[in-house]
């Protein structure tokens, strides 16, 4: 008897403990904590036990589930909350890239300009002072103009502000320089408000009074201008797309599969539980199938603002052309002043004034044999310790302090760049890879494939873009998005309008994508690592194609000139000159 008795109680107590850890097994307590966790809606919403003959749409099962209709309507919006997130945080990144450089390129910019400008008035102020006070403000529209054509806003010509700014410079030339005795007869003011200034303002390019040097002037400046204007369309253009992908709408096909992947094994108590990562790379490339449709035309985008980085930067082509100005706008003036004779007849002929002609003088200069004195360059002087920089033409020059107290040159921001952006030449393609990264993931033991717990996953892998999709096990693609092929269809415009305006950009030949380990974006020539990648040739547009403008942009209508490596020698000789021009020397007149 006493046998039996402790058999039966044995017994008995098996069974209890067995109901217990049924009741625990069966329990919704962790999914709940789950629920709660995860800000996933209301707890009240979460049943205390598994249920059988649920109304679910996506989390279907034979057995009892800890979900509700309700439950399932507020996963799907957390997946949709999450994945919009995710797809942010990781296109944040890039997105501030392209706007910081956007930003510091405008500075840099701004900062040549204003010094190019300080410069011309240094001449002026200087060497021919009783100008300054009316030229003054034709100095101001003439860098307006060219500050607003680099910052890609409004439809300005470096043609037309080169001459407009010429043009004002004729009569003041004539009347005060060439023949300083006509201002007394027409006023303080030759350049407007009188006849003869009109008349001299209107035929400036007929008489042609300064020679070679104003279409020179506008020219270079075109010339060096257009690649730094073409690279801030394309960084707002880059900033606009990032704007529109990041936050286009998933569709109701890839919100099931995301429910599916992330919260259907809660459904089953099982909380802990990560997916299959092939499972979550059908998911993620059925979601972003649209995405990936970006790859090429977002692929041949960086290219191009790689090679419109290295152009704007190369050669300092930008930076010399703004700084040629006070010499280019010097030697026109001599050379009016050496052509006053016949300048002086062309304009009695021309604009009917020939008062005071036979008492207007003329200056001479002296014989080429003379040479200049020796110059003492103070350091009172406007600009005179960033114009002693110019005497080495590998050097740029410096535009503000960096932490480095070394100046943040065009040159360090362009490499900077050109490093960062070239990680994301293939963003699109790798966003979904990126977003499984993040999920934790797992490749084998025990994981979840939207169906039950796997050892492995086993379905087909399906590659990116949207006819990839038609063999996707787990997400159906009805077709294209409609904002993101309109994004595409964006960017290969673009793409295409650039490669019309300066043909051959994007088509990198002569040099490699700068690797990520060990440049650091403040590295100057100076200091040895120039590099074989420091230069891009791209071939000069035809004449047929610099009359074509955009119907979203304008470009303008002047070609980058390809660059040109330069001896030692010429290197020199042209240092020798630009320093010459920078300084604004002068030969002395009798």
């Amino acid at each position: 008897m006493s046998r039996v008795n402790v058999s039966w109680i044995i017994t008995v107590l098996a069974v209890e403990l067995a109901t217990l850890s049924t009741t625990r097994a069966h329990s919704c307590h962790e999914v709940k904590t789950a629920f709660q966790v995860r800000q996933i809606g209301q707890l009240k919403w979460v049943p205390e036990t598994p249920a059988t003959d649920v109304e679910l749409s996506v989390c279907k099962h034979a057995g009892p589930s800890c979900c509700t209709r309700r439950m399932e309507d507020s996963y799907r919006a957390a997946v949709l909350r999450d994945t919009t997130q995710n797809i942010g945080s990781y296109s944040y990144e890039l997105k501030f890239l392209i706007s910081a450089h956007a930003a510091a390129f405008q500075d840099t910019f701004q900062s040549l300009i204003s010094f190019s400008q300080n410069h011309l008035t240094s001449l002026f102020e200087t060497t021919y002072s009783s100008l300054m006070s009316s030229i003054s403000p034709h100095i101001v529209c003439l860098f307006t103009d060219l500050s607003r054509f680099l910052q890609g806003t409004g439809n300005v010509s470096v043609e037309a502000a080169v001459h407009c700014f010429f043009d004002s410079l004729f009569p003041l030339v004539h009347t005060q320089i060439v023949n300083p005795g006509m201002e007394g007869s027409i006023g303080t003011d030759a350049s407007e408000g009188n006849q003869l200034g009109d008349c001299l303002r209107m035929t400036r390019q007929d008489v042609n009074p300064f020679g070679p040097h104003p279409k020179a002037m506008a020219k270079d400046l075109a010339d060096a201008l257009r690649a730094g204007r073409v690279l801030s369309l394309a960084l707002a253009e880059g900033s606009e797309v990032m704007n529109i992908t990041e936050t286009a709408g998933l569709s109701k096909e890839c919100t099931r599969a995301l429910v599916r992947m992330h919260y259907c094994s809660h459904c089953r108590g099982l909380t802990l539980i990560h997916a299959c990562s092939n499972y979550c790379l059908n998911v993620m490339r059925g979601c972003l199938a649209s995405y990936s449709e970006l790859h090429q035309p977002w692929r041949q985008y960086v290219t191009i603002l790689q090679d419109l980085t290295q152009m704007v930067a190369g050669a300092h082509n930008l930076e010399l052309a703004l700084l040629g100005i006070r010499g280019q706008v010097e030697e026109a003036i001599l050379y009016a002043q050496l052509h006053g004779p016949r300048l002086t007849a062309t304009v009695d002929k021309v604009c009917g004034h020939s008062s005071n002609t036979s008492t207007s003088t003329v200056r001479t200069f002296p014989p080429a044999s003379v040479k200049p004195p020796p110059v003492n360059i103070s350091q009172d002087a406007p600009g005179a310790d960033k114009i002693g920089m110019l005497a080495h033409l590998h050097s740029s020059l410096p535009l503000k302090n960096s932490k480095s107290d070394r100046g943040r040159t065009l040159k360090k921001v362009a490499r900077e760049f050109t490093i960062y952006i070239s990680r994301y030449k293939s963003f699109y393609a790798m966003l979904p890879d990126m977003l499984c990264d993040g999920e934790k993931v797992v490749d084998e033991f025990s994981c979840w494939s939207g169906d039950d717990v796997v050892k492995s996953y086993t379905a087909r892998v399906v590659g990116n873009g949207v006819l990839a999709q038609r063999q996707n096990p787990e997400v159906r693609v009805r077709g294209f998005d409609p904002v993101l092929m309109d994004v595409k269809n964006r960017l290969e415009l673009f793409n295409m309008e650039v490669q019309e305006v300066i043909p051959g950009v994007g088509h990198r030949r002569s040099w490699d994508d700068p690797g990520s380990g060990e440049s650091s974006g403040e590295c100057d020539d100076e200091d040895g690592c120039e590099g074989s990648g420091e230069s891009v040739e791209s071939p000069s547009p035809k004449e047929e194609d610099l009359s074509k403008t955009t119907g979203k942009v304008s470009f303008n209508e002047v070609p980058i000139p390809r660059n040109k490596p330069s001896s030692d020698a010429s290197l020199s000789t042209a240092g020798f000159i630009i320093i010459i021009l920078c300084l604004g020397l002068q030969w002395p007149f009798i």
